[in-house]
């Protein structure tokens, strides 16, 4: 398939999981990569092998999307390497587990700063190449499941993703005049190293699965289907929309 063919993607957190994923999914599609990561080098240089053996351009820029500085500085390495890039991947995030009464501020102040402030000022950069060069593009951010649902003892986590929908919506309306769509897919039990802990304990993992109707967990794959049809021409109508690749799991949900 070629449908990206053309294209330049920028995917933050790409060195694993979801962001690999998708890396690999695109690449695979024809769009050449831009492989974001902080500190998993191996990870990366992984997700540049996937890449090139699809036959698309890739290349690896270190960068903690929490610091504007290094975002920017992404960007510029970005256009400078492969001259423009037109999709944006937030899918860099971290999660959290404490009970509320015991959640710290720096736990706190961590999660926001990735999930949170990354994606709103790496569209920031983004975009304004973007509107330099008035340029459409696609913002896709991978949000998850709990930008709706609650889960006790991860609140900052499900704060974070409850901000990225509002965002998500807000941006649409504001950039749509720009020719940029932007959009939230939102996985639930998907199997990458951040359940590592889960997938090795098997009753927990037999209770979670009850509750997902499909009977299963997700996989990388399953997330970067969608991603791809999203950044395509295919989608060019759809702006400000939630897309859950869950199983059926938010519609089946009790913690």
């Amino acid at each position: 398939m070629s449908r990206l063919r053309g294209h330049t993607a920028i995917i933050t957190g790409a060195s694993s999981g979801i962001g690999q994923g998708i890396a690999k999914r695109f690449a695979e599609d024809g769009a050449n990569i831009v492989i974001n990561y902080i500190g998993h080098p191996d990870g990366a240089r992984e997700t540049l092998k996937m890449v090139e053996s699809a036959g698309a351009q890739g290349v690896i820029v270190q960068a903690d999307v929490s610091k504007i500085s290094e975002v920017e500085s992404m960007m510029d390495e970005t256009w400078k390497r492969l001259g423009s890039a037109d999709i944006l991947v937030n899918n860099a995030g971290v999660e959290s587990r404490a009970p509320f009464l015991e959640t710290r501020e720096e736990d706190f102040d961590h999660v926001i700063a990735v999930n949170l402030k990354g994606p709103f000022f790496v569209t920031q950069a983004f975009v304004r190449k973007l509107a330099a060069e008035k340029k459409p593009g696609r913002v896709i951010n991978i949000s998850s499941v709990h930008e709706d649902i609650v889960f006790p003892a991860v609140a900052p986590y499900c704060a974070s993703k409850g901000g990225l929908r509002m965002i998500m919506r807000t941006l649409a309306v504001e950039l749509g005049a720009l020719g940029i769509t932007v959009n939230n897919i939102a996985p639930g039990a998907i199997a990458t190293p951040l359940n590592r802990s889960l997938l090795k304990n098997k009753p927990k993992l037999d209770a979670l699965l009850r509750h997902i109707p499909l009977n299963r967990l997700g996989t990388p794959e399953d997330v970067a289907a969608i991603a791809s049809w999203l950044a395509s021409d295919e989608a060019s109508y759809i702006t400000g929309a939630t897309y859950y690749v869950d199983g059926g799991l938010s519609r089946y949900y009790n913690e």
